[in-house]
């Protein structure tokens, strides 16, 4: 039996007995795929863990508190075996061979009359892999292999043209901070479907170039508006490509709805009658001090953190933030778009009460390859800017928690 690769099937298991012997690790890790499978799942096992315990309190599954005994497995259609005492595992074994029910066993898969396969899912899709040779049985290698099937389907890059998905309409994603890792599944995947990507300067680039030759890529920054606001002219490409069948996605940095325009662009599909699809991003302010080793938060020394636009200069009839309540909390302030004005931003902190002692960090090019950190503190910042010569893109944070972990400068 062992000289030949094993048979691969799907057990539809709805309403059907299954026997699961022993309620440690294995089982722990096996009930949940029975139990979303449908099947009638009986636990026999004189104790169990705590997480399998609490699936039979949650009624789940039914537990027998006691050992195996013969019998067992008399109405059972698949059985795993996975007690800690081997005899009992062999008599089991023989009374599911006897009664012709499929087996598995988790202490000697030769005697197994069944291999439980490494699996994944994806849009539907049930990956499932076994090794075809009995005798070099590699969970980890058919593991590894199992998550880059899986890894290809989600992210797009395994993708079956005649099967290839579709979004209708535009899908605002957001793209992350920088490093093209950080962007999420469900944005990839959707960017690989994409018939145009109208995207941000700060947006993951190295991304664009995995895009394949017939995608259109458009540069928001150099998109004509002519008598139209630029953002006025964003909305409009979107509208127009949208109308054409395509299938668009409007790739931005960070998070489309954290200072990114992106219910902008939503009213405005909206309006047009045009589907949209917001995919979150994980937003700079939050992910770049990360980065660079700053929590935003610590226990004892910030309960909050407040996350604001810099890029109106506080003394500016336009701005809309309450620079002087902001400068009376304890908390960590994270500022974006600020570089310019961080000056006067510094100076109006302090003028309202803030330390000009309070630690700053600027963290420019978050997570990517050019990534840098620069300390000051609210007094030194303006000229630490101009010094250090820091540019946008740059996160600044202001509090104490700047001072938690590993700083200096990169």
């Amino acid at each position: 039996m062992a000289e030949h690769p094993a048979y691969p099937v799907g057990l539809r298991l709805t309403g059907r007995r299954v026997v699961v012997l022993g309620g440690g690790q294995v089982a722990q890790r096996r009930l949940p795929a029975l139990i979303a499978a449908g099947a009638d799942v009986r636990l026999v096992s004189p104790d169990a863990t705590p997480s399998v315990e609490a699936m039979a309190d949650a009624g789940e599954i039914t537990w027998e508190r006691r050992p195996y005994a013969e019998g067992d497995l008399a109405d059972a259609w698949y059985a795993l075996i996975a007690t800690s005492d081997s005899e009992a595992n062999t008599a089991a074994s023989a009374e599911a061979e006897r009664h012709r029910v499929w087996c598995v066993r988790s202490d000697d898969a030769d005697q197994a009359t069944a291999w439980t396969p490494a699996t994944g899912h994806s849009e539907g899709v049930t990956v499932a892999v076994l090794t075809t040779d009995a005798r070099h049985r590699d969970p980890r290698h058919t593991a590894a292999i199992r998550d880059a099937v899986v890894e290809g389907l989600r992210d797009g890059t395994l993708v079956a043209p005649h099967r290839r998905t579709r979004t209708p309409g535009v899908a605002l994603v957001g793209g992350g901070p920088g490093d093209p890792d950080l962007i999420t599944v469900r944005g990839r995947r959707l960017l690989a479907e994409a018939d145009v990507v109208i995207a941000d300067r700060l947006g993951p680039r190295d991304l664009l170039a995995e895009l394949p030759p017939h995608v259109e890529v458009i540069d928001a920054a150099k998109i004509p508006y002519g008598r139209f606001m630029a953002q006025e002219a964003i909305n409009n490409a979107l509208i127009e490509h949208a109308k054409q069948g395509k299938t668009v996605v409007r790739l931005k940095g960070g998070d489309p709805f954290v200072f990114g325009r992106g219910m902008e662009e939503a009213q405005a599909l909206a309006e047009a009658g045009i589907p949209c699809t917001v995919v979150p991003g994980i937003s700079s302010s939050i992910s770049v001090p990360g980065a660079a080793g700053i929590p935003v938060t610590h226990r004892g020394v910030a309960h909050e953190f407040t996350v604001v636009s810099g890029h109106v200069a506080p003394d500016d009839e336009r701005s809309l933030v309450d620079w002087p309540s902001l400068a009376k909390l304890t908390g960590t302030l994270v500022i974006l778009m600020g570089v310019d004005k961080i000056g006067r931003i510094a100076e109006t902190l302090v003028a309202h009460g803030r330390s000009p002692e309070t630690p700053v960090a600027l963290v420019q090019e978050g997570t990517t390859a050019a990534q840098r950190r620069v300390d000051a503190t609210l007094a030194t910042v303006a000229e630490t800017v101009v010094a250090r010569e820091v540019r946008p893109p740059a996160v600044i944070v202001v509090g104490e928690v700047v001072g938690v972990g590993p700083h200096g400068t990169a």
